[in-house]
């Protein structure tokens, strides 16, 4: 965590309701010119979150437009084996990760190519750099085998496809590596809003734990910082067990469940945790209604209650960046660019409150 400040910069999550990529990152560097982000534009079918990281792993099949992992494809255990060959060779040096399947396409994310552009252009500009991967509860929960069952349920198709994510994820560290000293790796879980819940009963904490320190060993491997975002409710002491660098989390409308992880949040400040505040709404009903002054005060009041728990105030405002409380991918185009505004000013009065 060494050398990086947050200091209630802006920040954001990551989709937007635009087709135009290079259109997109200009406006993200508008907003969050310290800490920009490639944009993911659900626009397009193949960014989806599954979609988007499915190219490269074996056994994909498609039938009525339903792509799914064929594990009992003729040639499926061929494809297994090639897939750990090229995953041995990257991970150990051995072959170029930039020549493998392990890459982002300009088909699939040309957003990461824009943002590559203008980083190279912006060099001296910002503080760090943001990408985003699925999460590999969402992404093994979201994908299904050949009789309909969330691949999570196979010990192999889940460690292939987390072994994928990744090797995806540092892989895009590496490339934004290249303009920053610390890049920033979200890993977005919305399939953990259901922990808890009957749907999660038969996945163990320890299981979702394991699979996130996975994805983070690789991105720390390229000095990466690791993030979670989860969009609604969780187990949140699963995510603090996962030694997360950076909490993501819908502060305008679940800070009462993640306070009451009061322990755990004190543990995690004290390590140098950083907490991504979701303070900015997302939710269209709430956009138009919100002001920069109520959202300011609403942040304070939650900072007030970590006081109370022990946290010091310099150090939580030295360790919180300020984001919307979720993707923009569904809003409209002038709803979203009312979050950049609002997102931005929160960030901009904070700051000046503190002097940073």
């Amino acid at each position: 965590m060494s050398q990086f400040k947050a200091n209630c910069l802006p920040l954001l999550i990551g989709s937007l309701p635009s087709n135009d990529h290079r259109q997109s990152v200009e406006l993200i560097f508008e907003y969050t010119p310290q800490l920009p982000l490639w944009p993911q534009l659900p626009f397009f079918k193949e960014e989806g979150m599954i979609l988007q990281y499915i190219p490269g792993l074996p056994g994909i099949a498609e039938k009525n437009n339903k792509v799914y992992v064929d594990a009992a494809s003729e040639g499926f255990e061929a494809e297994l084996l090639a897939f750990y060959e090229e995953y041995l060779l990257v991970s150990e040096g051995a072959a170029d990760i930039n020549e493998s399947r392990f890459i982002l396409s300009e088909q699939s994310a040309g957003g990461f190519y824009e943002f590559l552009e203008m980083a190279s252009r912006k060099k001296d500009s910002f503080f760090s750099l943001k990408g985003q991967t699925t999460g590999p509860v969402t992404f093994c929960t979201g994908l299904v085998d050949q009789d309909d069952r969330a691949i999570f349920y196979d010990d192999q198709l889940r460690d292939a496809a987390v072994k994928h994510l990744a090797l995806k994820a540092r892989w895009q560290v590496a490339k934004m590596a290249e303009f920053c000293e610390r890049p920033i790796m979200f890993f977005d879980e919305p399939g953990l809003a259901g922990l808890g819940s009957s749907a999660f009963i038969t996945i163990s904490d320890e299981d979702i734990v394991t699979s996130l320190s996975e994805v983070f060993e690789a991105v720390r491997a390229e000095n990466g910082l690791t993030g979670v975002h989860v969009c609604a409710n969780t187990e949140w002491s699963v995510i603090f067990d996962s030694r997360v660098d950076i909490l993501s989390f819908d502060a305008y409308s679940y800070f009462d469940k993640l306070i009451l992880y009061g322990d755990h949040l004190k543990t995690f400040f004290a390590g140098g945790g950083i907490l991504a505040s979701g303070i900015v709404p997302t939710n269209p009903e709430y956009i138009d209604i919100e002001s920069v002054d109520a959202l300011v005060e609403k942040w304070y009041k939650q900072v007030d209650q970590l006081v109370s728990l022990g946290i010091d105030r310099e150090m939580i405002v030295a360790q919180t960046l300020i984001t919307p409380s979720c993707g923009m991918g569904t809003v409209s185009v002038e709803q979203a660019k009312r979050v950049l505004e609002l997102n931005r000013a929160v960030s901009e009065k904070i700051r000046q409150d503190f002097s940073l």
